[in-house]
Parts: C-alpha cells; structure tokens; sequence
C-alpha cells in the first residue's frame, strides 16, 4: 500500500477509540495491571487473529480472557486440554436419533464447545498432537468437518490459548504449523508490589465486579473493517519485511542491509510470510489504538515481540548460551535500520511498478 492511501474515516476512528477506552475501563473492574497483556489481546481480535497466552499459573489468565469475553457482549466458551481429550470433545459428534413420530432414526450433529465467539484453549499444550490438531480447521478456515459435513463457526470467532511454560513433563509442544496460527504470543508476567497489594485488598473487601458489555459484534466489526483500511507506508512495510526476512538464516539477506550477528550465531529457521501480514495488521491496530492515524516504524517496532517471539527458532548454540528468541529479536530491533539501503529501495521501486 502506497503513501497516497485513502485515509480511513475520522468519525469511524473516534468511535473506535472511545469504545477501545471503555473497554479497558470495564476491565480493569476486574484486572489489576497487565495493561500491555490486555491490550495485545484485544489487538487480536480486533485483527480478526488468536493468541497464545505463556504464564506461570495463578495470573489470572482465564479470568481475564472471560471478563474480555463479558465486556465484548460474546459468547465465552472453555476447554480445558487433558492427555484425554479427543477431537470430537472440541468440534462435536454425529449421534443417531430417533425420530418419535416416524420412529425413523437418523444422523444428528451435536455441536461442542468450538462453537462459541471467543475460545479458551486452557493448557493447549497438555493435550497430544491428535486433538490439538482439530483447533487448526477452526482457527484458520473459522470452521469444521464432522462426517464429511462442513459447519461454519459463529462470527465473530477468536481462540485464545494458554500455556504453562514451567511444567513441562507430560506435555506435548505445539507444532510450528499450529504455533504460526497464533497472531501472538503474549507472555504475562508477575505483578509488582502496587498491583498486587491491589489484588489482595480487592479480594478481601469485595465480591465479584458486575461487568457491563460495552461493544457488540457490530463494533466489533466495525473495528476490524477501521483496521483494515488504515494506510501503511510503503517504508514501513520494508522495514516489517526487514525484520521477518532477517530471521531467514538459510537465505541471503536481499534487502540490502547486514544480518545481525546474533541472528546468524542462533538463529536455526526463521519466520514466514504470515510473519509480513501480521507485523503490518497489528502495527495498524498499535496506531489506532494509539490515537495516530499514521502508521510508523516505531509501531512496527512495539509489536514486533509478541509477533515474532514465538516464530524464530533457535539452535542448540542458543540452548548452550541460553539465549532466548526474544533477546534475538531484540537485537534485530536495535541494529536493522529503519531506513533501507539504495539496493533496497530499488528493489521495493520494482515490486511497486
């Protein structure tokens, strides 16, 4: 998209900001601190995407998701993931049903906890490959196949996943094609002392905080369509190219700009395409969210983490070293120019005519 974009509506992008406001406002009812995580999760529903949530356990993860869930008006459904758990526990089963009146039986599908508005995939990684396997349909053709039967999944439509990063034995990891689904990964961490005297006083004084729905799926909508529409540089999208082509160590950096070291030193695959779309997309919505109408290398930057973090691959010089995907990135962000080379701006003058 080139800088001479049509700008998106200026009432659309007001109404969008004061809903963002209340939303938080209703959240923060329930949610003390976490800004960063909450506002990446909504993020990602307002990109249409999923996200993966790491944490330790007792952050309030999936209340946190719920209260989302209550303040968007949608429909909240929880899976808990057990070694157990099979395919047909998530999408639904075929039963045979008799009719009382023909005495006729027949086939009739029994929808499972995939049908809801916003999904909370609680501990994905404690269920084996075979049943993590059936959120993929879901997740990126937002339906599934039962019986050689396609079922649409309700609109709007939004896995978000979490994930114990301390407990591992008896787990099985997500595999890369699953992992590249998630928009984000989002890593919540402890609260500081402030927040969390907060939590305690809240949960010795007060009951439950009723939430009030402040959007519905027709802002949702409207959301997603403002975030779509938002013009993107042709420079900030070669420095987002930048970024997620630098990761791919077996192919030569043809942008015209230096790989890091420390790319190269740990760096064993790299991110894909997918990677491209959603640095863009969520830049977008890091804008608007905002309050900028412009979209900047320096939001490109402020996502760039949940985005890629779980996307870069690391080998075993990286394990040896101890060193962490996101220290990676980090260096990328600290010494890939915002501005390309002449070789780069050629090849982008090409790919624009």
């Amino acid at each position: 998209m080139s800088t001479d974009a049509t700008p998106v509506d200026q009432q659309s992008v007001q109404q969008v900001r004061e809903n963002f406001d209340k939303l938080s406002a209703e959240i923060r009812k329930v949610i003390v601190g976490q800004d960063e995580v909450v506002t990446q999760m909504l993020m990602a529903i307002f990109c249409r995407g999923h996200a993966l949530v790491v944490g330790v356990p007792g952050l309030a993860k999936t209340l946190l998701i719920s209260t989302i869930a209550r303040a968007l008006h949608l429909q909240f459904s929880r899976v808990q993931f057990t070694p157990d758990l099979m395919p047909a526990d998530i999408t639904g089963t075929e039963v045979i049903q008799e009719d009382k009146a023909t005495g006729q039986r027949g086939l009739r599908f029994v929808r499972g906890p995939i049908f809801g508005n916003v999904i909370l995939a609680d501990e994905i990684n404690r269920t084996p490959p075979k049943t993590q396997a059936a959120l993929l349909e879901a997740m990126q053709e937002r339906q599934v196949t039962v019986g050689g039967q396609r079922h649409a999944l309700p609109d709007p439509f939004f896995v978000l996943a979490t994930q114990n990063p301390l407990e591992q034995e008896g787990t099985y990891p997500l595999p890369e094609a699953q992992l590249d689904r998630f928009m984000f990964q989002i890593q919540i961490g402890y609260p500081s002392l402030q927040e969390e005297m907060e939590i305690v006083r809240r949960q010795a004084s007060k009951g439950s905080e009723q939430i009030t729905s402040v959007m519905d799926e027709g802002a949702i909508r409207l959301t997603q369509r403002v975030v779509r529409e938002m013009p993107v540089p042709d420079y900030v999208i070669a420095y987002a190219l930048r970024l997620v082509r630098c990761t791919r160590v077996k192919e030569p950096m043809d942008m015209g700009v230096p790989r890091p070291k420390m790319v190269s030193d740990y760096v064993s695959w790299g991110a894909g395409p997918r990677a491209s779309e959603y640095l863009i997309l969520a830049a977008k919505a890091k804008a608007l969210l905002s309050g900028s109408l412009h979209v900047t290398p320096e939001h490109v930057k402020q996502i760039a983490l949940p985005v890629l973090r779980h996307r870069v691959l690391l080998n075993f010089s990286a394990e040896a070293d101890q060193v962490t995907s996101e220290q990676v990135i980090l260096a990328m962000l600290k010494e890939l120019p915002v501005d390309g080379a002449g070789s780069e701006r050629k090849v982008l003058e090409k790919v624009v005519r």
